[in-house]
């Protein structure tokens, strides 16, 4: 499974870019609102530092402003994705850019009827939100596991699976179990998958007895 970052702080992302665990960045428009710069600056910035897909976000409602502010999104760099929402118009933006040789991420995707008309509009990712339905004390993950089996059954869909609202270590492993592509995550999250107590606890042991022999490898 892929990891994507869920940022638009360029620090964070340059920093897990040059620990070799990057395969690509997401932003949103509330992402880009915390950087307080200019949209085309932060994701021209973004595609500079990282070679994979890197996210941008619509934010008209209707077909004919996505689709022209689609084009501007990708004019910005060769590894921009345009991302539009689940909705009847977004669907029909992504094909349309699609058709254009643009990269597109379905985004805002809860149930597998919506993955299902995204995959059919030629999307290159379609983002189903586990976190969020999660919070409405539902199963996230099922919903991974349903568009994974109807993407098995149709082997002319090429759409990739791009688990999001990833919340814990938790979700990054139940993401890689139900099949997704990909997950993206916050930097915190992305860190936290490295951490165990008995790690952390057998170190300390081994490092305690090595001091004791009064001994140095180099």
């Amino acid at each position: 499974m892929k990891f994507f970052i869920d940022t638009a702080d360029i620090s964070e992302i340059r920093e897990l870019a040059a620990a070799g665990f990057l395969d690509g960045v997401t932003t949103n428009p509330s992402l880009i609102a915390k950087t307080g710069r200019p949209i085309r600056d932060v994701i021209k910035e973004i595609c500079q530092t990282i070679e994979g897909p890197v996210s941008a976000e619509v934010t008209a409602i209707h077909f004919d402003g996505m689709i022209a502010e689609g084009e501007r999104l990708a004019s910005i760099a060769a590894n921009v994705t345009v991302k539009v929402p689940s909705t009847w118009d977004g669907f029909r933006a992504c094909r349309a850019l699609s058709r254009l040789g643009h990269k597109v991420n379905v985004t805002l995707c809860f149930s597998a009827n919506q993955a299902l008309l995204a995959a059919k509009a030629g999307a290159t990712f379609i983002s189903p939100f586990v976190g969020r339905l999660d919070d409405l004390g539902l199963d996230g993950m099922e919903v991974i596991r349903e568009i994974r089996t109807i993407y098995d059954n149709d082997k002319s869909f090429t759409t990739e699976i791009l688990a999001s609202s990833i919340r814990t270590p938790l979700h990054v492993k139940q993401a890689a179990m139900a099949g997704a592509d990909i997950a993206t995550v916050p930097p915190a999250v992305l860190r936290n998958l490295s951490k165990h107590p008995l790690t952390d606890r057998g170190l300390e042991s081994f490092l305690a007895d090595w001091g004791r022999t009064g001994q140095a490898i180099l």
